[in-house]
């Protein structure tokens, strides 16, 4: 049985969507897999059980890489085309089945959204295959023991990004002795093109609990996240992958949707600026070029609150992270 899957560029969007391969997985367990997608969530996807081929599609102009995405699978029987982008692709291949993305529902979130499309009861939560190479990397780049508190303090977005000096405040209030994270280790993470967004938050930490993982693969940033106790970050593809990985998740949102987008599962909860989504990018002067962040009006202390509530909410219902 062969299966097409065609899902997202950006990393948040193909992390919620890998909850729909993995169903397929589980009902068709000899199937064999074909996956495209964009460059940065393709490691994603290098791991998927029976993965026949990887096909990473670069964005080209007059939307030519539609038509040489079709080239390189057209000659192909397809048992079932599942088309997440939406394109016209799927309507000129062969296949026995195709589930091609319709018309986006804002008002629901995008895993239900994805459960509907195709049919899948409950909606397909997000998950991650890790290898194991994956976790001993993440074991070599943690402390042995201890808790440890992940954080994500950067988005693709200067609007999304919570000011990283609140992010390190949270930080050294949850993990000092008064804190509910007391000693804890503090793991920075995002990408390499990030670090100047996170380097505030990276001077103002105690140098010697402070693990700086800017710029770690993402499989690698997955599994540090997948050991840690607690995950804070801003909307991002992070933030979707601490989720699926399991960790207790607490996502912050300003000028995007957290009913839209908030992280998935019932370990995780979403903390947003008084202003509502539509009040904060409908708003006059509403620039979505600006760097500047929209999130200014999200306190210390509302964070700290729903961060320490997530963690006394799962503290006893699970263990952190895998060996």
């Amino acid at each position: 049985m062969n299966i097409l899957f065609i899902t997202a560029t950006r990393i948040g969007d193909a992390v919620l969507s890998t909850g729909v391969i993995a169903d397929f997985a589980a009902r068709y367990p000899d199937a064999r897999f074909t996956v495209a997608c964009g460059a940065p969530a393709a490691p994603l996807f290098e791991t998927v059980p029976n993965l026949d081929r990887m096909i990473v599609t670069e964005k080209k102009r007059f939307h030519s890489h539609w038509l040489l995405l079709w080239a390189s699978v057209a000659s192909t029987r397809w048992d079932i085309v599942c088309d997440l982008r939406g394109s016209a692709l799927a309507r000129f291949l062969w296949a026995g089945r195709r589930v091609i993305g319709a018309h986006r529902d804002e008002s629901i979130h995008r895993v239900t959204e994805l459960g509907r499309l195709t049919g899948i009861e409950p909606p397909p939560a997000p998950c991650l295959w890790l290898s194991d190479a994956d976790r001993a990397t993440a074991r070599g780049l943690m402390p042995e023991n201890g808790p440890v508190l992940a954080i994500g303090p950067t988005a693709n977005w200067g609007g999304k990004q919570w000011p990283p000096d609140r992010f390190a405040e949270v930080a050294r209030r949850a993990t000092s002795a008064e804190g509910f994270l007391p000693g804890a280790a503090i793991a920075v993470l995002g990408a390499e093109s990030e670090r100047p967004m996170a380097q505030p938050m990276l001077s103002a930490l105690p140098a010697d609990r402070c693990i700086n993982l800017m710029g770690q693969p993402l499989r690698t940033a997955a599994a540090v996240i997948e050991r840690s106790d607690l995950y804070a970050g801003n909307d991002s593809g992070l933030m979707h992958v601490a989720a699926a990985v399991g960790t207790p998740t607490l996502g912050l949102f300003g000028p995007s949707s957290e009913i839209r987008y908030g992280p998935w599962g019932d370990r995780s909860a979403s903390v947003r600026t008084p202003q509502s989504f539509k009040e904060i990018v409908l708003a006059d002067g509403f620039d979505h070029t600006s760097p500047n962040s929209l999130m200014e009006g999200l306190t210390v202390e509302t964070v700290y609150a729903e961060l320490e509530k997530l963690y006394a909410s799962v503290k006893n219902t699970g263990e952190r992270g895998t060996a």
